[in-house]
């Protein structure tokens, strides 16, 4: 699958260094709602806080994968875990912790675009978002940013991943198993029971439905 590495690093590196997010990087810009889980770089979130989640234009980097936003004195830290055509889309129970004051599980609101203020800090400040702190990808499907990330040896993906033989975001087929990546052995995560298991896998990523606050499994 992965017979050339140096080619997934040319390749990868490109595309995740299209569009970098400069470290301290701060603005503002209209927020909206997003209440359906994805990750375009394999983020498993069965591993993450998934109500913490930001779905912001361009690429996602090896360094600067953590945001703060900021409303009416309130704020919280946002993985940026996956891209958007234009939108800024974040969970849609940050957005309503944000713009309302309380969590979308108990005074769910609707509407669009609340203006916020934001600012990329230090990937450390979202540590406490993800599980024992490091980025959980899966090992069958991140490799193209694992790859591109471990060409920047002190970025900090590089330093804080976990593969995970999970074959997809939502954690819907696997074995919840840490894999282990030796490039001086093979191109391939290695893992326990074999990379790419299919079976089903009993753990479950649940989105908090916009307007009505419920949870429900996702697909």
């Amino acid at each position: 699958m992965f017979t050339k590495f140096t080619t997934i690093v040319a390749a990868a590196a490109a595309l995740v260094s299209a569009n970098p997010l400069p470290r301290g990087e701060s603005g503002s810009c209209s927020v909206t709602p997003h209440d359906m889980y994805s990750s375009s770089i394999g983020v498993l979130g069965c591993k993450i806080n998934t109500n913490r989640v930001a779905y912001w234009p361009g690429s996602v980097d090896c360094n600067n994968i953590c945001v703060k936003v900021s409303n009416e004195g309130r704020s919280v830290y946002l993985l940026k875990i996956d891209s958007s055509g234009g939108a800024h889309d974040i969970s849609y129970d940050a957005w309503n912790y944000l713009g309302f004051g309380k969590s979308a599980t108990k005074d769910p609101q609707m509407g669009g675009g609340i203006n916020m203020e934001y600012e990329y800090v230090h990937a450390s400040k979202c540590k406490d978002l993800l599980d024992d702190g490091k980025l959980p990808l899966a090992a069958a499907n991140s490799m193209n940013y694992v790859a591109s990330c471990l060409s920047e040896p002190k970025s900090w993906v590089a330093q804080n991943y976990q593969l995970y033989n999970i074959m997809d975001p939502v954690c819907k087929n696997g074995v919840n198993e840490k894999c282990h990546l030796n490039l001086a052995v093979s191109n391939q995560p290695e893992c326990p029971s074999g990379l790419g298991s299919v079976k089903k896998l009993n753990m479950k990523v649940e989105n908090i439905m916009y307007g009505t606050g419920e949870k429900a499994v996702a697909l």
